[in-house]
């Protein structure tokens, strides 16, 4: 027999977190017989009946129904319809199969509690999803489904159909996380661009954080939706410190027409406009959603200084002529604003030069109250020691995040920017595509150079275990 753990991508996808509990038993049934669907699994079904056939079409065409998509009740009907007739059809070659038999029990126990009539029109085996326009995840969805129908073998592998994204990061002195994943240290002092494109416009302005030092922070950020043809008009967001509002300059708070989100997506409701923003905690953390060209952006206050993180297509990050070439987070920053030497950050040899007046500032009551995120008080001196175990508090993996952690510590003696890299660090981990790049080690370090040195280490083990095989032949 097979595996018992047999499973089948999007079963778990036909009813709604609410439904669970009451078709449990019938989920775990259909998600029992998808089992059929991947060869080499489960050696239950006879070379001849096709029960695996008829369990694969039900669930191609339930996969994409949520009970959030009007319709949903009627064309999962439809789709229960042509399972049974498939069933039927297949009969007499499946006699005795018990994959066969659960399969039947379980397309009436569905029926029964759905209110299913047993006639009624049935789903093609080829459904048309419908479109929303708006709704960037459906767009590429049919134009990936329709190129891989039509110029691909069915053997391909269903992530060429999903889009690729980049991802983007800012925060603290200003550590720069590129499309690339290159992590960079950069002074630019003033307003650069991070990303500037037909679509989208993201706009920093850095300062000076302490004398001294050219270390800077971000203290406004700009972003500009372009108007897309429609879904929205140009919305125009401006955060600077001690006002990151929860709406757009013209105080509207969303844009364009209602379009679906995936069922239990993280801050939706089913349906939301095309543009929108979601205030997860009043004046230090707002979210950009912008579906219908699948963008997210969050934007955080912690201390005096604000972080940004963003996901885009990868398609509309490349849409940009020649003169829109100086964005920070497609080329990273000019070598000139560059304090990292190529990946390896030097830490301060002192401690931050902080005069009377400037640690007066820093103390002041009004200071205490821009920094009720963070549990630590003002500004302080810091020695490396220090700095690296008020990291660790925060930052277990000692990756790029705790050394900049240090770094900003050592620099401005500002315990907020130990808050600014943990948060950070967690909002790459929601937005960056690719788990496997999540972490990257400034060059030099010794977790750096294991790193490096692990691909070696494995190859001539390998080679090892082969000679020794060899020699015991």
């Amino acid at each position: 027999m097979g595996r018992a753990g047999c499973c089948c991508r999007g079963a778990e996808r036909l009813a709604s977190a609410s439904l669970v509990r009451r078709f449990r038993p019938l989920l775990l049934l259909i998600v029992a017989l998808c089992c059929g669907a991947r060869r080499g699994q489960c050696q239950v079904a006879a070379p001849q009946c096709r029960i695996q056939k008829c369990t694969t079409d039900f669930v191609s065409l339930t996969s994409h129904l949520t009970p959030a998509v009007d319709g949903f009740h009627t064309e999962f009907c439809k789709a229960l319809r042509a399972y049974s007739a498939c069933t039927q059809r297949t009969a007499k070659s499946c006699r005795g199969n018990l994959v066969f038999h659960s399969a039947v029990l379980g397309i009436s126990d569905l029926m029964s509690q759905r209110n299913c009539s047993r006639d009624g029109p049935t789903s093609s085996t080829h459904p048309e999803i419908q479109i929303e326009p708006c709704n960037y995840h459906s767009r590429t969805q049919h134009a990936h489904t329709h190129s891989h129908t039509h110029t691909h073998s069915h053997t391909h592998s269903h992530s060429h159909s999903r889009p690729a994204y980049l991802f983007c990061g800012l925060f603290g002195d200003p550590h720069l996380r590129t499309f690339k994943d290159s992590f960079q240290t950069c002074k630019v002092e003033g307003a650069w661009p991070l990303i500037d494109n037909d679509y989208l416009s993201v706009q920093v302005t850095n300062v000076p954080v302490v004398p001294g030092s050219s270390a800077t922070a971000t203290n406004k950020v700009t972003i500009i939706f372009k108007p897309y043809a429609g879904c929205t008009d140009q919305r125009v967001y401006q955060a600077v410190t001690d006002d990151l509002p929860a709406a757009f300059d013209d105080g509207t708070v969303s844009s364009g027409d209602p379009i679906h989100t995936p069922a239990g997506a993280e801050g939706t409701m089913g349906k939301v406009r095309a543009l929108w923003i979601s205030e997860r905690s009043p004046g230090h953390h707002v979210e950009l959603h912008a579906g219908y060209i699948g963008v997210t952006v969050i934007v955080r206050q912690l201390g005096r200084y604000l972080t940004l993180a963003v996901r885009i297509p990868e398609e509309l990050a490349q849409a940009y002529d020649a003169t829109q070439d100086l964005q920070l987070c497609l080329n990273g920053c000019p070598s000139g604003e560059r304090i990292d030497q190529a990946g390896h950050l030097p830490l301060p040899l002192s401690p931050p030069a902080l005069g009377l007046q400037q640690l007066q500032q820093l103390r002041r009551p009004g200071y205490s109250s821009q920094t009720q995120t963070s549990p630590y008080g003002a500004a302080r001196v810091f020695g490396v020691e220090g700095a690296k175990e008020r990291c660790r508090d925060q930052l277990e993996v000692q990756d790029i995040y705790f050394h900049s952690c240090v770094f900003d510590l050592l620099t401005t003696g500002d315990a907020n920017f130990t808050v600014a890299a943990f948060s950070a660090q967690k909002d790459m981990e929601s937005l960056h595509p690719h788990r496997d790049r999540w972490r990257i080690y400034p060059r030099g370090s010794a977790t750096s150079t294991l790193h490096s040195d692990i691909q070696p280490i494995k190859l001539l083990a390998l080679l090892l275990l082969c000679a020794l095989r060899v020699a015991f032949m």
